[in-house]
């Protein structure tokens, strides 16, 4: 292998700057050549990029986003766009190309299969922690500890008013965000996908309704309300309502969103990128089709299609751990 291309794609996650870093320098001392396109699959059609070097690369892991820049790239659902992508790879004698994003672009490279005969290696980085075959995503633990810390503050003007906080945080359709920051941050109610039936959101009202209620009753403190976006109908602000048109609580609420895929990396992001990028340009050497991973300590190699495909449950013991905590 000779020469050896990079994206970004997808929402970006801290730590991907981490991952180029290892993937470009690893290359280095494999004396291959390594290309940066620049917006993700954009930047494949539109021939834009850069020849990566391990001086541009060695200050950057301590930054979040991406030094290649991200998008979306709703051409990757048609031939054509496929067809495009191909055609630069094969202008510039690329023999691998490395994909660090999540689902939606590792579904794009799966796509690129068709259309191009070179090796394809995908990278996991996801706020969201939604890819199975490995334990983490790169940028889950950063958008954990931001999330925490964000909470930790709400927390403070919730028990100066002895108020409801209805807190939404990302995580796409999972609660890998919700359950991490709700435990981590002592919720009195976390609301996922994982534990709450969409189909009987009244049920779920009713038994909030309640636990708000006993607890001011008794305690006259701050009630915090972790809610995993995309799963009440109408958001936060229509659980607000809900609440409101049931018992007459009042309630605030506080949307985390993006600040949750900014800042700098933690470090555990940092050491997960670091790995799976020198990994990635390995099995970029003898293999295709394949998603790097870490599971129980040990990196590892699966289909793509398994790790976009199978579904990846909260831990139990998470579960476990709220439901014991729920009763106090």
């Amino acid at each position: 292998m000779q020469r050896l291309a990079i994206i970004t794609s997808g929402g970006d996650a801290p730590g991907m700057n981490a991952a180029i870093r290892a993937i470009v320098l690893s290359c280095h001392s494999k004396h291959i050549e390594c290309f940066g396109f620049y917006h993700g699959y954009n930047g494949l059609m539109d021939d834009e990029y850069q020849l990566l070097t391990p001086d541009m690369v060695r200050p950057i892991t301590q930054y979040g986003g991406t030094i290649l820049k991200s998008a979306r790239c709703p051409q990757m659902h048609h031939d054509s766009g496929l067809e495009k992508v191909a055609r630069t790879l094969r202008r510039h004698h690329i023999d691998a190309l490395i994909v660090i994003g999540g689902d939606g672009s590792f579904r794009g490279m799966m796509a690129l299969q068709s259309f191009w005969s070179g090796r394809l290696i995908g990278v996991p980085a996801t706020i969201d922690n939604d890819l199975a075959c490995t334990d983490s995503t790169i940028g889950f633990a950063t958008a954990v500890n931001t999330a925490t810390q964000a909470i930790d503050k709400i927390r403070d003007t919730a028990n100066a008013f002895e108020r409801v906080f209805i807190v939404e945080v990302m995580g796409r359709h999972s609660g890998h965000i919700a359950f991490n920051v709700g435990l981590a941050t002592a919720a009195e109610s976390i609301l996922s996908f994982e534990n709450c039936p969409t189909d009987n959101f009244k049920l779920v009202e009713r038994e909030l309704v309640e636990k708000i209620q006993t607890q001011q009753k008794n305690n006259h403190s701050s009630f915090v309300i972790v809610l995993a976006e995309n799963l009440w109908p109408e958001g936060p602000q229509g659980l607000k309502t809900a609440l409101f048109d049931a018992a007459k609580i009042e309630s605030a609420v506080c949307v985390l969103g993006y600040i949750q895929r900014g800042g700098s990396p933690a470090p555990e992001d940092r050491i997960l990128a670091t790995e799976l990028g020198i990994e990635a340009v390995s099995a970029a050497i003898s293999e295709s089709g394949v998603m790097i991973g870490k599971v129980n300590g040990t990196l590892t190699r699966s289909s793509i299609i398994r790790a976009t495909e199978q579904n990846k449950p909260v831990d139990q013991a998470l579960h476990s751990v709220y439901q014991q905590m729920a009763y106090f």
